[in-house]
């Protein structure tokens, strides 16, 4: 439905960039504090955020530019995995200042009693807080005793 906003040569690149982020980024990322995400999920992710930004860039694929530089003439800082990312740690931050009594604080860690089924066991939400923080070289123990400081 925006399709007539990224189009339009009245409206600036900065303001389309605006309301990408306010309109579309914060529909799509509702809730992704929780999510657990595989590779392809979050390429699918990637792949709808260029194609929005080259809508605005008023860029084709055909044109033969780069990912990077579409980012840069939209002035586009993080990337939808990026602030999935940081939204993930920013909530694992909040559940673990609760009370050692709410539900979102026991469900991370709680064991269900039953048979695993074949397989590979599916990725869950502390793992996947795990994974973000080794990407940035910090112990989940670390991150654990950092978020007591709601700064840090």
């Amino acid at each position: 439905m925006l399709k007539k906003v990224w189009s339009s040569t009245d409206i600036s690149k900065t303001t389309k960039s605006k309301v990408f982020e306010t309109m579309v980024l914060s529909v799509l990322m509702y809730n992704s504090e929780t999510w657990t995400l595989k590779q392809t999920q979050e390429n699918r992710l990637r792949v709808f955020e260029m194609s929005c930004l080259r809508r605005i860039a008023g860029v084709t694929r055909k044109d033969g530019i780069r990912n990077k530089e579409v980012c840069d003439r939209v002035d586009l800082l993080q990337d939808v995995a990026n602030r999935i990312q940081q939204r993930r740690m920013q909530y694992f931050g909040h559940v673990q200042r609760m009370d050692h009594t709410r539900y979102p604080k026991l469900a991370p860690h709680g064991y269900a009693h039953r048979t695993r089924r074949q397989g590979r066991p599916k990725k869950r939400w502390i793992d996947m807080v795990k994974d973000d923080f080794k990407q940035s070289n910090i112990d989940i123990h670390q991150a654990t005793e950092m978020t007591q400081h709601r700064s840090a």
